[in-house]
């Protein structure tokens, strides 16, 4: 039978653990063991700890973002984008549009100049020999 003490003390813990989660404080919370390495990634300088023992990463913390988008700009930067998509759309109605047109005058163009050549017997290497 598990005492209820026991029970209560387990559960503050997982509460703690939990929130330090949340927080983010809980690779700064922890030591490291020996046969642990911290290391920091060349290419993304996330923080990563690598159990030696266990050829394995244990954790990680991704750095904080240099570009984060504030708040208040984050109404500029959707209307600039919904301008964007707006101005695209208008090329291709307008582009479609046109279309119909520039077919029209190709096609003209091929009658007309069908209409010009004399009408000739293609020359087959068959009838040559």
């Amino acid at each position: 039978m598990v005492s209820p003490k026991w029970a209560v003390t387990t559960a503050s813990r997982l509460v703690l653990k939990r929130q330090r989660r949340r927080d983010g404080r809980e690779g700064s919370q922890m030591t490291n063991l020996t046969s642990e390495l911290e290391l920091v990634c060349p290419c993304c300088a996330a923080s990563l700890v690598i159990d030696v023992g266990l050829k394995r990463v244990v954790r990680h913390s991704e750095p904080e973002r240099q570009d984060k988008v504030e708040l208040g700009e984050a109404d500029r930067i959707l209307d600039e984008e919904a301008a964007r998509r707006e101005a695209v759309f208008q090329q291709s109605v307008t582009d479609e549009r046109t279309r119909g047109d520039a077919l029209a005058k190709r096609f003209e163009e091929a009658l007309r100049k069908a209409t010009d050549e004399p009408v000739t017997r293609p020359e087959r290497d068959f009838d040559l020999d």
